[in-house]
């Protein structure tokens, strides 16, 4: 762990009683915690709008009995197969999937990934997380 450097900061009255109570909700133990929380988020979204390297996970629910879907959902995967990392097919319903797909590369591919998948007929939800890969 890098050491430690501490500073102060000025806020309005108002501002730091609606951050404590907003860190008190989520369960922090202190401000410092909370704060490079902020930090490490805002970084992780200026990597991602730069297109720098992140893990990602593509989750999504589809409907099985639609014609050829998972035959494209395959076809896609193999498309970006130097971005998946593994993947997690449950079978949620006699008629619903729900698919998980673990990624890592340039956050402009993986977006990329998730958009074609969300796209195809039969996909009823996709939803894209993505987190740090580093020590940001």
């Amino acid at each position: 762990m890098d050491k430690l450097y501490r500073f102060g900061i000025s806020l309005e009255k108002s501002l730091i009683d609606a951050f404590d109570r907003h860190i008190r909700k989520r369960n922090y133990s202190n401000r410092s915690e909370a704060i490079r929380d902020l930090i490490r988020n805002d970084l992780l979204i200026k990597q991602w709008k730069e297109g720098g390297i992140v893990a990602g996970i593509i989750m999504m629910t589809y409907s099985h009995h639609k014609r050829e879907l998972v035959s494209k959902i395959l076809d896609i995967q193999h498309d970006y197969q130097e971005l998946v990392i593994s993947t997690q097919h449950i079978h949620l319903t006699h008629h619903d999937c729900l698919e998980v797909i673990i990624t890592k590369g340039e956050a402009r591919q993986i977006e990329e990934l998730a958009s074609r998948l969300k796209a195809l007929v039969g996909v009823k939800h996709l939803n894209l997380s993505i987190s740090a890969v580093g020590d940001n």
